[in-house]
C-alpha cells in the first residue's frame, strides 16, 4: 500500500525537487505565500520533476502539482477570511512536548512509535470529520500526472512511509494521512493500518530528494531534536552529496506572524502575506539553485 521511498538511486542527476514542508496552517499559507512571490519573481517551481509533501506541505504539494491554480490564485484563497468555526491547537506547549519525547527516543522510529501510542490514545474528532475537511481543502480528488510523494508515519512501528499515485491509496487520505497530527487529529485507517503524520518522522523529510541535482526545500518548522533531522541539515547532507540546494525557513518577522498556535486560521494571512514579502529576499538564491546551468 505504501510506496517505495524516492531518492534511493546512488549518484546525483539533474532533476529538480520541491521539498514542502509541514507546519499546520500557518505553514500552508506562508509556503503558498513563497510560492506566489516566487512566481511573480520569474521563478516557477510548480514544474519541478518531484514534489515532496509533508502534513501541510502534503496539501500545498497537492495543489500545485495538479496546476489547476496558479500561486496567485492559491494565495488569493489565503487572504480571504476564514470559516467561523472552532480551529484545532497545537501551540508552543504542544510543540515543546513533542520536542521532549523526540530528545528522550534513540531514534527516529522510536519516536514515532512514542507519537503513535498517544495518537491512538487521544480523544479527537472523528476520522469521518477530518477526512471530509481535507477532501474540502483540496481542488481535485485525483492524484496529479505531476510526480508527488506524500509522507506519512505507520502508528504501529514508528516507521516512516510514502504514498504516491501508485500506492492503490486515494490522493485525499494520503493528505490525510500526512496531515495527523498526534493527539490533535486521529490517525487514518487504511486497510487496517493506522497512519499519523509525516511531520513525526521529520518536518521536512528532504531526504527523500536524494538523487535530484537540484533541490529547494521550503520549510515553514526548522526544528530538530533527538533522532529528529532538521530541514537544514538534510539540505547539507543532500548538498555533500552533490546536490545544489536551497532551504528556506521563516524568518523572525514571519514566525511573529504565524503566532502561537500553528493551527489558527485567523493567522493564515498573515503568514501567506509573510512569506510573500520573504520570497524576496531568498529569489535569486532559488534561481541560481533552479536554472539548469551550473
Amino acid at each position: 500500500m505504501a510506496g517505495t521511498e524516492p531518492g534511493t538511486e546512488p549518484g546525483v542527476g539533474n532533476g529538480t525537487a520541491l521539498v514542502l514542508g509541514g507546519g499546520g496552517l500557518t505553514g500552508i499559507g506562508w509556503e503558498i505565500g513563497m510560492l506566489a512571490g516566487l512566481a511573480e519573481a520569474g521563478v516557477e517551481l510548480a514544474g519541478a520533476d518531484l514534489v515532496i509533501g509533508t502534513s501541510a506541505g502534503s496539501i500545498v504539494g497537492a495543489h500545485l502539482a495538479a496546476r489547476s491554480s496558479t500561486p496567485d490564485e492559491l494565495y488569493t484563497r489565503q487572504l480571504a477570511a476564514p470559516e467561523r468555526r472552532p480551529g484545532a491547537r497545537m501551540g508552543a506547549v504542544a510543540m515543546a512536548r513533542f520536542v521532549t519525547i523526540a530528545v528522550r527516543s534513540r531514534s527516529t522510529a522510536s519516536f514515532g512509535l512514542r507519537m503513535g501510542r498517544l495518537a491512538l490514545s487521544a480523544r479527537t474528532v472523528p476520522e469521518a470529520e477530518q477526512r471530509a475537511a481535507i477532501a474540502r481543502t483540496l481542488e481535485s480528488a485525483d492524484w496529479p500526472a505531476r510526480p508527488l510523494v506524500i509522507t506519512a508515519v505507520d502508528a504501529a512501528t514508528g516507521e516512516r512511509h510514502t504514498f504516491d499515485a501508485t500506492s492503490g491509496v486515494s490522493l485525499v487520505d494520503a493528505v490525510t494521512a500526512s496531515c495527523a497530527v498526534p493527539g490533535v487529529f486521529p490517525p487514518v485507517t487504511l486497510d487496517g493500518q493506522r497512519w499519523i503524520d509525516g511531520g513525526v518522522h521529520s518536518t521536512a523529510n528532504a531526504d527523500l530528494a536524494a538523487g535530484y541535482g537540484r533541490v529547494v526545500v521550503i520549510a515553514p518548522m526548522a526544528v530538530s531534536g533527538g533522532p529528529i533531522a532538521g530541514p537544514r541539515s538534510q539540505g547539507e547532507a543532500l548538498a555533500r552529496q552533490g546536490a545544489r540546494v536551497c532551504v528556506v525557513t521563516p524568518d523572525r518577522e514571519a514566525r511573529a506572524a504565524f503566532g502561537r498556535n500553528v493551527l489558527d486560521p485567523a493567522k493564515r494571512a498573515d503568514a501567506a502575506r509573510a512569506g510573500r514579502r520573504q520570497s524576496a529576499v531568498h529569489a535569486e538564491e532559488i534561481r541560481r539553485v533552479w536554472s539548469d546551468r551550473p
